[in-house]
């Protein structure tokens, strides 16, 4: 199960998770179009995909996305948490208390709703990866601090997490981007906020975002029975931002380490 999985990094988790051997199922937010397209993607890799639309904040919509999905594709083996908003742009002084609140809601009350729904039917065991963000340690000042703030809270969330279930079969691991250019950026930039995305992005050493939404291997590896690594990993893909552990600076089991 994929949530935010109809653009950006979630599309490309759902084409490569079909790509090696999973069922999928698609939760998307409003744009049911292009969640069919990343369906149809997934069939014409001979997996099967449904597409199921939920607010992620909201209980009762998690158990819908979960019960919809066990029917039409049986029992949810894997989870990555990937649904998430921005909410408002610039100094947090001038932010929208609202704006602030439903980002909050969605970017970590709603990854402990899908987590919460997901270890209760893994009764055999699985793997949950939340996909954080670089921000959760550089920050994002003048930006978006209350997003930054919600990451920081995946991290912990999954180092807790991880140790919570581990004995249980079910791995937690959290994967951390930097800056990709998708609709996500694009609708910062059209926010009026292109300066500070160019600006970050020419911090990396390549001088540039990614460009395309491919998950690096370690966003599907994460599923795989017997996956390398120890429950509650921070997988940092931050291209060497500074500051944003790009240089290989991962949470391991409550412990910092590079």
């Amino acid at each position: 199960m994929v949530t935010g999985g109809s653009r950006g990094i979630g599309a490309a988790i759902c084409l490569r998770l079909a790509a090696e051997g999973h069922d999928v199922a698609i939760g998307y937010r409003s744009d049911a179009e292009a969640a069919e397209g990343v369906a149809e993607g997934v069939r014409a890799l001979g997996r099967a995909a449904v597409t199921v639309a939920v607010d992620t904040a909201d209980a009762a919509d998690v158990d819908r996305l979960f019960d919809t999905a066990a029917v039409q594709l049986g029992p949810v083996t894997g989870l990555v948490n990937n649904a998430g908003v921005s909410g408002p742009v610039g100094p947090l002084a001038g932010a929208d208390p609202e704006g602030m609140r439903q980002a909050l809601e969605v970017n970590a009350v709603g990854y402990l709703l899908c987590v919460r729904r997901a270890i209760g039917d893994m009764a055999a065991g699985g793997a949950i990866v939340n996909i954080s963000s670089a921000a959760a340690t550089l920050g994002s000042p003048g930006t978006y601090v209350h997003y930054a703030a919600a990451k920081a809270a995946v991290d912990t969330m999954t180092v807790g997490l991880s140790k919570e279930v581990a004995a249980d079969g079910i791995r937690v691991n959290c994967v951390a981007p930097g800056t990709i250019w998708t609709d996500f950026r694009s609708r910062r930039r059209a926010a009026g906020d292109r300066e500070s995305c160019c600006a970050q992005s020419a911090r990396s050493p390549a001088g540039h975002g990614g460009r395309r939404p491919q998950p690096p291997r370690t966003q599907t590896a994460r599923h795989r029975s017997g996956a390398a690594g120890t429950p509650g990993d921070r997988f940092p893909e931050c291209g060497g931002l500074p500051g944003g552990a790009g240089a290989g600076f991962v949470v391991l089991g409550g412990r910092q380490e590079t």
